[in-house]
């Protein structure tokens, strides 16, 4: 309502104006017209004091009217929220109660059915537990055995390690030891006649060799002897694998240097006590018992050949000798050949004679059966024919006469 009469208004006022418009163009009768013009705008002035005071009244008419409508609306939206809060607290209430019942139908059921899954799975458990416990027990059962002898056996060698320490702490235990790792080399590839133990070379002499190899000879029946030693220079080999660990250089060349020396001791040693031409060869083998201390001696320069060459001792290690001996078996075998291969001629020429004597007796042998041959067949001719003569003139008889009137033979029995 307002905005129609602020429009009516607006209509009157442009009306007005266009009137005065009109009026202020007209350029005749300017009296009456200023005339009109004023009696135009006293009533122009009046029509808009009612017009506004109407606009007023209307408008607080409006007021009031719009008042009372909003006063009514907040009553019936006040009511009606009422409502609508007291049914949404009804259909929350009902809907709470389902909810409630169905919750406590669910809490009931779920807890019945949680007490029976917690009592499978107590079962399940409890056989379950019980199964992996005893399998447990039982495991750790055996592996506290395996400890059990696990520990055994490494005190077991931590009580050989120290028997070993102290066997390698003893000289005379050292060559022992030595000497055992040589005599199983030596079994297993050599029989027990082709080398000796302990052996004194020669005759008067107060040293005897720990084990010699027996080589044939020139002559036959007469034996020549390889010497074979072993050494054991541990502490020195121990100086230099303390210093090959500890990485100083200056301790490693006088550690080999002592080893070099020892070495060179014991080949001297060797040819002194062992090669003794012609009972022995012209050389003798020095054994290293373990790798490591041959693969050090091979590494000192110059050591392997010096010695060779001035003390004619061969160094060996448990590699290089069964080498070496495996050789010698071979020399053995074709020797062996050789002399078997003699007499394998000597038996030929033998049974060539026998051969030859055998003919000459195949051959009488032959004329006197080829006579016992014609003698026969003389014998037969001649007194067939005397006995067909005498049997001439008597009468054959039946097979079956024949049969009854000869006595059996007794050499014929019934199949």
């Amino acid at each position: 309502m307002e905005t129609l009469f602020m429009l009516i208004n607006l209509s009157i006022i442009g009306l007005s104006l266009a009137i005065l418009l009109v009026l202020l163009f007209k350029k005749t009768n300017a009296k009456n017209d200023n005339a009109l013009i004023e009696n135009g705008i006293a009533g122009l002035d009046k029509s808009l004091m009612k017009l506004d005071e109407l606009i007023r009244s209307e408008m607080a008419r409006n007021r009031e009217e719009l008042n009372n409508n909003l006063r009514s609306g907040r009553l019936e939206l006040g009511n009606s929220f009422k409502d609508l809060v007291n049914s949404t607290e009804r259909k929350l209430d009902g809907i709470r109660e389902t909810v409630e019942n169905k919750l406590q139908t669910m809490q009931k059921d779920n807890n019945d059915k949680l007490e029976k899954m917690r009592v499978t799975v107590d079962e399940k458990l409890h056989k379950t537990l019980e199964q992996r416990l005893g399998e447990s027990f039982r495991l750790v059962s055996g592996q506290l055995e395996s400890v059990q002898r696990g520990l055994g056996e490494m005190k077991a060698l931590a009580d050989g390690v120290g028997n070993l320490k102290k066997v390698l702490g003893n000289v005379k235990n050292r060559g022992v030891l030595g000497e055992y790792q040589l005599a199983n080399i030596l079994e297993q590839l050599l029989s027990a006649d082709q080398y000796g133990r302990n052996m004194q070379l020669k005759e008067g002499s107060l040293s005897s060799v720990e084990f010699a190899v027996k080589l044939p000879g020139q002559d036959d029946g007469q034996a020549v002897w390889l010497p074979v030693d072993s050494k054991f220079p541990l502490d020195t080999y121990e100086q230099l694998t303390d210093a090959l660990e500890k990485a100083d250089l200056q301790v490693i060349e006088q550690a080999k240097k002592n080893l070099e020396t020892a070495v060179k001791t014991a080949a001297k040693e060797i040819n002194k006590k062992y090669i003794l031409p012609p009972c022995t060869t012209d050389f003798a083998i020095m054994f290293l018992p373990f790798e490591g201390l041959y693969a050090e001696v091979l590494r000192i320069p110059g050591l392997f050949d010096q010695v060779q060459r001035e003390q004619k001792v061969i160094i060996t290690g448990p590699t290089t000798l069964s080498a070496i001996l495996n050789s010698l078996q071979m020399g053995f075998r074709t020797l062996v050949i050789q002399k078997r291969s003699s007499e394998i001629w000597k038996v030929l020429g033998a049974i060539k004679t026998e051969f030859s004597k055998f003919g000459d007796v195949l051959k009488r042998a032959q004329e006197k059966i080829h006579k016992a041959g014609e003698d026969i067949d003389d014998l037969v001719g001649t007194r067939t024919r005397q006995i067909e003569k005498r049997l001439k003139d008597i009468q054959e008889l039946p097979e079956n006469s024949v049969i009854n009137a000869l006595p059996p033979d007794d050499t014929e029995k019934p199949g």
